[in-house]
């Protein structure tokens, strides 16, 4: 009964199904899935559906959820006077920086949907929560998706923003728990500065990268086993 984590699916909804078929993914297993769903590739909403069906899956939320989550309440009402009046410069400038991250594949899967379909998803991506402590194969672990911003050794993980752990990049140079490993996704690993291995699970001071770029061109999407440390990767 091993436990995975994976990363930054981005609507690589083919590309996961794959991963699932490489580990040889059962019922019996736990795979942990450290944000960013969403965006870029061109099924997010038919993956996160999937997700939703799975009841040994666990889900913790990444920024373009959160982008998403800020917009999507607003898109799904009726277009009314009170409605517009709701688009002032702060939700504007929201639905830009969501737009420029590639929220279109997005919104197209999302309108799709019947309203009670809509809100399913919804509900479910506003109940994901900033983080997982697990221990599997002796080892302890903390899954966040991005980082710990603002990182003091004193601060307790219950202190941390939203912001810091979904935005906030991984500062691998710092061992943040000599006890726990930290696994994250957010930043590509090739764009690690000092990465010996792009698109490669990375490894250093008790941080792992597992972010291989999904959604980029020869990108990949990874799985980490968390019990055997065994990478599996899908084609680029």
């Amino acid at each position: 009964m091993p436990s995975y984590v994976i990363s930054d699916i981005h609507g690589e909804y083919d590309k996961f199904n794959e991963l699932l078929d490489i580990i040889g993914f059962g019922s019996e297993d736990t795979l942990y899935v450290l944000g960013d769903i969403l965006d870029r590739g061109p099924h997010p909403i038919k993956t996160v559906l999937k997700l939703m069906e799975m009841p040994n899956a666990v889900c913790i939320v990444g920024n373009h959820e959160v982008m998403a989550l800020t917009c999507l309440r607003l898109l799904v009402r009726e277009i009314t006077e009170n409605s517009l009046s709701d688009l002032d410069e702060y939700m504007l400038e929201n639905m830009m920086t969501w737009q420029y991250n590639g929220s279109s594949t997005t919104i197209n899967e999302f309108k799709r949907l019947d309203p009670e379909q809509r809100e399913a998803v919804l509900e479910f991506l506003e109940d994901l929560p900033l983080y997982e402590e697990v221990t599997a194969g002796g080892k302890k672990y903390l899954l966040v998706h991005a980082g710990l911003g603002n990182y003091s050794p004193e601060k307790e993980l219950g202190r941390y923003t939203l912001n810091e752990m979904v935005w906030f990049r991984a500062d691998y140079s710092t061992d943040y728990f000599p006890d726990v490993i930290t696994v994250t996704g957010h930043t590509p690993t090739r764009f690690i500065e000092g990465n010996p291995e792009p698109d490669r699970i990375y490894r250093k001071n008790n941080h792992i990268a597992i972010d291989c770029g999904a959604c980029l061109p020869s990108g990949r999407l990874a799985a980490l086993c968390l019990d055997t440390g065994e990478e599996f990767y899908t084609k680029d």
